[in-house]
């Protein structure tokens, strides 16, 4: 069953186009990789997607409702859940207060998303303001979790991050792909640890998708030219 069906998106800010004719799916508890150089409108798609930015033509349907009408808020409430480039947490709120601000109903609850990253537990009463990078972000990913989420975007999770904070954010979207609950778009530039996880891959290029498929069959002909530096 397929969740999110994005067809022919075409988005710009003021009169500069952005977006071209982007065509993407993410299947009911699959994960798909966005993936394309910086700078070809990937993050744009998704603020698109997450009702950020207007868009202005195509077709955006998420568990079969037309999203081109709705504010984020709504599009969050629909169960789109948001891990943002840059983190984006609440400097002066603890670590609890972060996660319980984002809570709604179901199976992520506070000691859940501690379970997942136990230093979120250990630091539960301090201000997110003093937590490491790494720290920040999985405090990020699981406000997300606990809006309880049918789909769960993360734009760049692991960027900039120590290689081992890296390993345990990777290792929580691994887990997450195991319960089969919550389907992932994932925009990443690990071509090795997508590999491990997407089932799908879309690619972009100057605003439009130019390749999509299993991710098993991106093949090195398509990463050197549409991926390399």
């Amino acid at each position: 069953m397929t969740l999110l069906t994005v067809e022919n998106l075409t988005a710009a800010y003021g009169a500069t186009q952005v977006l071209f004719g982007v065509s993407l799916q993410v299947e009911q508890g699959g994960v798909t990789a966005l993936l394309g150089r910086n700078g070809v409108g990937k993050s744009t798609t998704i603020k698109s997607i997450c009702r950020m930015l207007p868009y202005k033509a195509g077709v955006i349907r998420f568990n079969d409702v037309d999203l081109s009408s709705l504010p984020s808020y709504r599009a969050a409430r629909e169960g789109i859940g948001l891990v943002p480039e840059g983190r984006r947490c609440f400097q002066n709120l603890s670590v609890e207060q972060n996660l319980n601000v984002a809570a709604r109903p179901g199976d992520w609850t506070f000691a859940r998303v501690v379970d997942l990253f136990p230093r979120l537990r250990e630091r539960r009463s301090q201000s997110a303001s003093t937590l490491s990078g790494g720290e920040q972000q999985m405090l990020a990913l699981g406000r997300a979790l606990m809006t309880n989420p049918k789909l769960l975007v993360l734009d760049e999770a692991t960027e900039g991050l120590a290689p081992i904070v890296r390993q345990e954010i990777w290792t929580a979207i691994h887990s997450l792909k195991a319960q089969r609950r919550v389907s992932i778009l994932l925009v990443d530039k690990s071509l090795t640890e997508l590999a491990s996880v997407a089932d799908a891959a879309v690619v972009m290029a100057r605003g439009e998708s130019v390749w999509s498929g299993p991710m098993a069959a991106l093949t090195n002909d398509l990463k050197d030219r549409y991926l390399g530096v």
